[in-house]
């Protein structure tokens, strides 16, 4: 009987450690899998998903392995990359989620963040970073951590980049140096027409000023206030009390447009600014245009200058820090993850692990690149960012950017001084606030389609707004902005008393 009793209580004992297994964490095919990296369960492999912007690097499955066997190291996990091509990225990731896929780990970008957690495609992270994402928490300012909060929940964690932006003049370097033009010396748009005037009279086949990019408008890069996500009700100054208000009635918006329209009259603005498909890029080399508004932060000269112009930036603002300007890209964990405490703990390394962020960002040293000392690298022998066979680029992706190598010949201290851009940032006072259109959303399409009819030609002078502003204005109100207005103020109002 003693014998028998025995046996009994070992099936026992063995039968609640299978059932103990079978109800953790385990993938679809029932596979047993750790949440600490340790022990003999299987390692999980985490499905990555992110977008590129052009083909798929021929290497990508050697820098996998490379990070696989890293990841299996340190948290006992494989990973397997998926890169979408960016023109694809929404239709194919849709699709992805609403047929619940499985991914573990997914890039986010801000227009679509807010509609993918109300979907319920997401996962609630808060716990998991306590638990999981302490490297993380180090990493980030607190208001910046928390500022993909919805409904004081995080789903999103923002890649660690330039979190701010600043507005500044740039210009070609050459004519600078050409026209001893004393760039101490511009700190208002007054001062810009005076260098515009100059170079207007000096080069008459070159457009003294020219969008910042294909599509953008030249007040884009000139903003006072904060968009709140779309310019439909904004908050001037980054702060107001709070109070929303139509950008489109503020005397200072009138006041942009009509300088601009001035200049356009004047011939220092390219002359089919709102219809151009050429970038800014090419119409510097090109010769047919001198320089741009445009949103910058510390090595943005030595970036643009790359494409084959060397330029000079004036800022005309410190830095800030807005909602849009963090949660434009961030990492998510989709619900249809089988194991977030590994996703987790992999995003973690994403934040921590020097030698992960860089195989993310430059691939395998010695294939891919070599040192030139402890954080600056170069290219070897025969290879350049066309042929490496890895020449994704996207150090602002891949979590935290600033354990990047630096590249030869580049500011071998940026990241340091991004740091302190971020740092030093003027933050909106609705750091965090993020609309819900979802009540307003037959209002939101049709002042949209009103603003595409208008806003392009407005903002870059082709339009006189003496004539169509109020017409603007008029059909903006027609198409429901008041009431899109009314319901952010009243959520912002609501988010300002849970965030007291």
């Amino acid at each position: 009987m003693v014998q028998k009793m025995k046996w009994f209580s070992a099936l026992m004992a063995l039968c609640m450690i299978l059932l103990s297994a079978c109800s953790s964490n385990g993938d679809s095919n029932g596979e047993t899998v750790s949440n600490s990296g340790s022990g003999g369960e299987k390692p999980y492999e985490l499905n990555i998903v992110f977008p590129i912007f052009g083909g798929v690097p021929t290497d990508l499955q050697a820098v996998q392995d490379q990070i696989s066997k890293l990841a299996l190291e340190k948290i006992n996990a494989t990973v397997k990359l998926t890169p979408i091509n960016f023109g694809a990225w929404d239709q194919q990731t849709n699709l992805m989620l609403t047929s619940g896929e499985k991914i573990d780990l997914m890039m986010l970008t801000g227009n679509t963040y807010p509609l993918k957690v109300a979907k319920g495609q997401l996962t609630a992270l808060d716990k998991l970073i306590e638990e999981h994402g302490q490297g993380i928490k180090k990493v980030f300012d607190p208001a910046y951590l928390s500022a993909s909060k919805i409904d004081g929940i995080t789903y999103g964690v923002p890649s660690n980049r330039d979190l701010a932006t600043t507005y500044s003049f740039t210009m070609r370097k050459d004519m600078v140096d050409k026209y001893k033009i004393d760039v101490t010396s511009i700190k208002t748009l007054d001062d810009v027409e005076a260098v515009l005037k100059t170079i207007k009279e000096n080069e008459p086949t070159m457009a003294p000023l020219i969008p910042a990019a294909v599509g953008r408008s030249i007040a884009e890069s000139y903003v006072t206030y904060d968009s709140l996500g779309d310019t439909f009700g904004v908050l001037p100054n980054f702060d107001n009390g709070l109070k929303v208000v139509n950008l489109y009635e503020m005397p200072e918006y009138a006041g942009l447009l009509n300088k601009i329209h001035s200049w356009y009259k004047a011939g220092y603005i390219l002359k089919d600014a709102a219809t151009n498909k050429d970038s800014q890029f090419d119409l510097l080399k090109s010769n047919r245009g001198f320089g741009y508004l445009a949103n910058t932060k510390p090595g943005f000269d030595e970036q643009e200058t790359k494409n084959g112009v060397a330029v000079v930036s004036v800022p005309f603002t410190q830095p800030v820090a807005t909602t849009a300007s963090i949660i434009g890209v961030m990492w998510g964990i989709p619900g249809s993850s089988n194991n977030a405490d590994k996703a987790m703990q992999f995003l973690n390394l994403m934040y921590t692990d020097k030698e992960i962020v860089n195989l993310f960002d430059w691939g395998i040293e010695g294939k891919h690149f070599e040192k030139v000392s402890d954080n600056v690298i170069k290219f070897p022998q025969g290879v350049d960012g066309t042929n490496s066979g890895y020449n994704l680029f996207m150090g602002w992706m891949f979590g935290n950017q600033f354990l990047s190598y630096t590249f030869e010949g580049d500011n071998p201290d940026i990241w340091s001084q991004m740091d302190e851009f971020n740092s030093s940032a003027l933050k909106s006072k609705a750091l965090g606030f993020i609309f819900d259109v979802d009540s307003v959303k037959t209002e939101f399409a049709a002042v949209t389609a009103v603003s595409q009819e208008f806003r392009l030609a407005l903002e870059t002078g082709m339009m006189d707004p003496s004539k169509y502003l109020p017409e603007f204005i008029s059909k903006l109100k027609s198409a429901g902005i008041d009431k899109i207005i009314a319901e952010k103020q009243k959520q912002l109002d609501e988010w300002a008393k849970s965030n007291k």
